[in-house]
């Protein structure tokens, strides 16, 4: 590290980004993201929280047993039971830590605690005090602190850091605060409890007014040393302050923001990547950072200018958070060597076999398309990845549609290793794979979401289909690309239903949490 400040960066991808409507992770994406935010330098991950199922128990400790560097981090109520569940969970991390929360605004401790103040207060001294029984790093925070009486909040903080709370988090819950509201509270807090000193202060802000990193670098200017993001910006309702934003922010107005993150900028890219192919929650295309125009320039005054100096239009270069200068295109003369290769230059590490399968469908996609894009390879290998372990495959599919009707669909499905063969008719010629689909594998799941998105530009593009299920409280989302828009939505259709089946019975808790 510099001379400049360290900002400890909280990731709660697994933990409050899962919340999100959908976006239901299983134990082995947890293990894999776990990894890559370990080897890109998050500080502290919170993976999940135990108390709210078993799904959620074992995932932690799953996480727990692959990180290096990073300090597993488990979510829990103020409750005993929560606290010893989560206690146990983390013990498989060589560096762990207990999250404890309690709401302390009016409106949460009436309708939502049916607590008064100074039940609040006890709550929070003994919650702090067992989860110390368990380890020396415990984490409190404030729900809503945000909309808490600032006199009030005060006692609560040096409650908390009474009974040995290492980390103070001052969660803005509801995404209600302005940046300079937000400073006010950490400077606040930081002069006038005693031992502020002697803790770390966090902020944890929602975007429900779009001002979730706005916020979160202002609780920095005021004295705040962590702060908890998600990739992607993802969380419950509008999401929470995006990972990828507020390192860069700090990498490129260094002048202003004399502070710096351990992440690693270039991985930045491949992470957002793996979090949508995860997740299923496509990375919009003008997202900052990660979106695919976020180096983009199709206007004549800014091409013009990045042709004499790329700084005229790009504040940052694009290979500093994984985009890549260019993207070199490939075609159906280039070798599996160079496919490798561009895997590798892609982030990419890969099995022979899967290598093997991977070119096989590069080449299949050189015969349908003139040229193959970067964003292209990335989306061939992510579907690949995605499913390959999927216990309903699609095999083939063929589809009547056009004016005269009637749409109908023929499709052929592995289902556990077994062929399925069936025809359905429908509105149209997605209704009618979607009808098929459901022949074949029967289920009563309810189509929430249908989106189509074109991976690059052109009429060969492929295209990138995105597909929400629900069934008896659970939602979830698949993605499936393809050259053709039909295979890739029955993909999609295919990849959300074997996510429901692989959730099984497990409870994704929707915990308001801080």
């Amino acid at each position: 590290m510099s001379a400049k400040t360290n900002v400890r960066i909280f990731d709660t991808t697994m933990r409050d980004g899962e919340q999100s409507p959908g976006a239901a992770m299983t134990l082995a994406d947890k293990v894999e993201l776990g990894r890559q935010l370990d080897a890109m330098g998050v500080d502290i991950i919170e993976a999940g929280f135990p108390a709210a199922s078993n799904g959620d128990f074992e995932a932690v400790r799953a996480v727990g047993e692959v990180l290096e560097n990073a300090v597993l981090c488990g979510l829990s109520r103020a409750g005993p039971k929560d606290i010893e569940r989560c206690a146990e969970a983390i013990r498989s991390a060589g560096r762990r830590r207990i999250h404890t929360f309690i709401s302390t605004s009016p409106i949460h401790r009436k309708h939502k605690l049916n607590m008064d103040a100074e039940q609040v207060l006890d709550a929070i001294t003994a919650s702090v005090t067992l989860a110390r029984n368990f380890t020396d790093d415990v984490e409190w925070s404030a729900e809503d602190a945000t909309r808490t009486e600032r006199d009030y909040l005060r006692r609560a903080v040096e409650a908390a850091i009474r009974a040995g709370a290492k980390t103070i988090n001052i969660p803005d819950t509801v995404g209600y605060s302005f940046p300079d509201e937000y400073r006010a509270v950490f400077e606040d807090l930081i002069a006038n409890v005693p031992g502020a000193d002697a803790v770390i202060f966090s902020a944890h802000c929602h975007n429900d007014l779009g001002l979730a990193v706005a916020n979160s670098i202002a609780a920095v200017q005021g004295g705040a040393r962590q702060i908890e993001c998600a990739v992607n910006g993802l969380g419950e309702r509008a999401g929470n302050a995006a990972l990828e934003e507020i390192v860069m922010a700090f990498k490129v107005r260094g002048e202003a923001l004399p502070f710096e993150t351990r992440v690693d900028g270039p991985q930045l890219l491949r992470t957002s990547q793996m979090v949508s192919r995860i997740t299923g929650f496509p990375v919009q295309f003008n997202k900052a950072i990660v979106g695919k125009n976020a180096f983009s320039h199709e206007s004549g005054i800014h091409q013009d200018g990045m042709l004499k100096h790329a700084q005229t239009y790009e504040i940052m270069r694009p290979e500093d958070v994984g985009q890549g200068a260019t993207s070199l295109v490939m075609g159906k003369l280039s070798g599996r060597h160079a496919f490798k290769k561009k895997l590798e230059e892609l982030g990419y590490s890969i099995s022979d076999n899967a290598l093997v399968d991977a070119f096989q469908r590069f080449k299949e996609l050189c015969d349908r398309k003139r040229h193959v894009f970067d964003e292209d390879i990335i989306a061939l290998v992510d579907d690949q990845i995605s499913h390959a372990a999927d216990s309903i495959q699609v095999a083939r599919l063929r589809v009547v549609a056009g004016t005269d009707g009637p749409q109908t669909a023929e499709i052929d499905l592995k289902v556990d290793g077994e062929q399925i063969w069936k025809t359905a008719r429908g509105n149209g010629p997605i209704d009618a794979i979607f009808n098929a689909i459901k022949e074949a594998a029967p289920h009563e799941a309810q189509l929430d979401l249908y989106q189509v998105h074109a991976v690059t530009e052109g009429t060969d593009a492929q295209a990138k289909v995105s597909v929400r299920l629900s069934s008896n409280g659970r939602s979830v989302s698949g993605t499936g690309a393809d050259a053709d828009t039909l295979v890739a939505s029955a993909k999609a259709y295919v990849a959300a239903l074997n996510r429901l089946r692989g959730l099984g019975n497990r409870t994704n808790a929707q915990h308001s949490a801080a």
